[in-house]
């Protein structure tokens, strides 16, 4: 019973630092970079930052970690599978809308698209993600799929898995940075290097995302909270 209450004590930590992570970016864009709408303004431009944090990190590190609840493990694996396959397909359907408003904002306002290391790393990141959820639709939902092709494909699938939250994060960290760079030190006000407080308040965005990705990749790597598998889910996969 301790490791359980140890468990969930970390899980809701997690789950709360993702709710921070949230709440963070969508005052950041609010308060200080003026709101939101869809019309190929600056405030289009804050729905992308909103939604890749939303996917990419907090959607993601939960659907990542949802077979190890322990009070899934007494019910059927394939309805978590289905779960476990809808949090993802979310994640990307918002980490892609956040892809559309910048782009969209690009256009709108004449900036080339994926000229820095920031773009280059979010856009690896979310065709990579594409790829791990089709395969991963193919080899574990598709009863026509063939037990060679589940059991091959089961431990790449996990480490995608994990190197994909890797490059969620990067490219989150980056962004803020980047975004900080690009706005305060053109405008006329405080410079990024003095540490005006919209610097301090993103900077800690960024704290709270590494932080959460550090108890979901703590919460995958202790053992003995994964599901265990009955011969039957074994054979399945």
């Amino acid at each position: 019973m301790r490791p359980f209450v140890f468990f969930y004590a970390t899980y809701v930590l997690c789950l709360c630092l993702g709710l921070l992570c949230l709440l963070f970016v969508s005052c950041w864009r609010s308060h200080w970079r003026g709101g939101f709408s869809w019309d190929g303004s600056a405030q289009q431009f804050n729905w992308h930052p909103v939604l890749m944090v939303s996917g990419l990190v907090v959607l993601y590190g939960n659907a990542v970690v949802v077979y190890r609840l322990p009070f899934t493990w007494k019910q059927k694996k394939h309805t978590w599978k289905l779960v476990h396959a809808g949090l993802m397909l979310l994640a990307l359907l918002l980490s892609v809308l956040g892809l559309c408003a910048v782009f969209d904002f690009h256009r709108g306002v004449h900036i080339p698209d994926l000229y820095s290391l920031h773009s280059w790393v979010g856009i690896c990141t979310v065709v990579m993600f594409t790829f791990q959820l089709v395969l991963g639709l193919a080899g574990f939902l598709l009863p026509c799929s063939p037990l060679w092709f589940r059991s091959t494909l089961k431990p790449v699938h996990i480490w995608m898995g994990k190197a994909i939250l890797i490059l969620s994060l990067t490219s989150c960290i980056s962004g803020i940075n980047e975004n900080l760079l690009l706005t305060l030190n053109g405008t006329n006000g405080e410079p990024y290097n003095s540490l005006p407080m919209e610097a301090k308040f993103a900077n800690s965005l960024g704290i709270l995302i590494v932080a959460f990705g550090l108890f979901v990749f703590g919460i995958l790597s202790i053992n003995k909270w994964q599901r265990p598998e009955t011969d039957r889910e074994i054979v399945h996969v």
